[in-house]
């Protein structure tokens, strides 16, 4: 990662707050792009202080041109841009019965058209540098996962643009990886939308029992260096995708049931 330069939506919190330290450590220069000035500047300066050369960009990846404006002023700044981190994501959780569909738009317009209007403009760059784009997806872009309807159709989606992707890149050195940490404590679930639009502001998880950002980041960078195609993280998040591919009809019972512990669960 010597003076490569890596582009991290969501850059300024959780795994990608995290990916910018883990990737800077290893010799990168960082773009971390996000929608709250305050939290970019705070986390510009953590990024300075400890060394890593860094630019912070206020976008927001579901609006196409400031996509576009984001990775030109990451070339703008370094030069050149070696790797694409697609990160920015919003959750939700709410039966697809009650939900606004406003809710699924808002989710697949960052999860999904944030990852591609990112990649259609880094793209170039990246063929250039014959470098990485990776997305930072979930299991549940293995499983489909109750009360998540518009999240997890935004990581399945995530992964047929990206496998497709990268195979229209096979012969062009460019590398994809898609990423999926399983239950990461992060805010995520703070910021997921309710049925209503709203957030629910409270997570309904165990989030001091779950892997950290900061062990999902180094896996990815290693991921990265060693240009795998796909990372499942996590001994649950294996064994779910395995399940089901082999045992369809049971992974359903199972991940209902592990879905329907949650805090204030809607399937109960």
């Amino acid at each position: 990662m010597k003076d490569k330069v890596v582009l991290i939506t969501g850059g300024t919190s959780g795994i990608g707050k995290a990916c910018a330290f883990a990737f800077g450590k290893a010799g990168a220069k960082v773009a971390v792009s996000g929608r709250n000035q305050q939290n970019l500047d705070q986390t510009s300066q953590e990024l300075r202080a400890a060394g890593i050369q860094n630019v912070a960009i206020n976008a927001d990846v579901s609006i196409e041109a400031d996509c576009q404006r984001m990775v030109q002023e990451t070339v703008d700044h370094f030069g050149r841009l070696d790797v694409l981190i697609n990160n920015a994501g919003i959750s939700m959780r709410a039966l697809f019965q009650d939900l606004e569909l406003d809710v699924i738009r808002k989710v697949m317009d960052i999860n999904f058209w944030g990852t591609v209007y990112t990649t259609k403009f880094a793209l170039p760059h990246i063929m250039a540098a014959k470098g990485s784009i990776i997305g930072i997806s979930s299991i549940a872009g293995y499983r489909g996962l109750p009360a998540r309807t518009g999240y997890s159709a935004s990581k399945f989606a995530m992964h047929g643009f990206l496998e497709t992707l990268r195979t229209e890149m096979l012969h062009k050195g460019v590398h994809v990886l898609v990423a999926c940490p399983g239950f990461t404590a992060s805010n995520i679930r703070n910021t997921a939308l309710a049925a209503n639009g709203q957030q629910q502001s409270e997570s309904p998880r165990d989030e001091g029992n779950m892997m950290t950002a900061e062990e999902v980041a180094d896996q990815i960078l290693k991921a990265t260096i060693k240009r795998k195609r796909d990372l499942v993280m996590t001994f649950q998040g294996k064994l779910t995708v395995f399940l089901n591919k082999w045992l369809p009809g049971l992974t359903d019972k199972l991940v209902y049931n592990v879905m329907a512990k949650e805090k204030d669960s809607p399937l109960k």
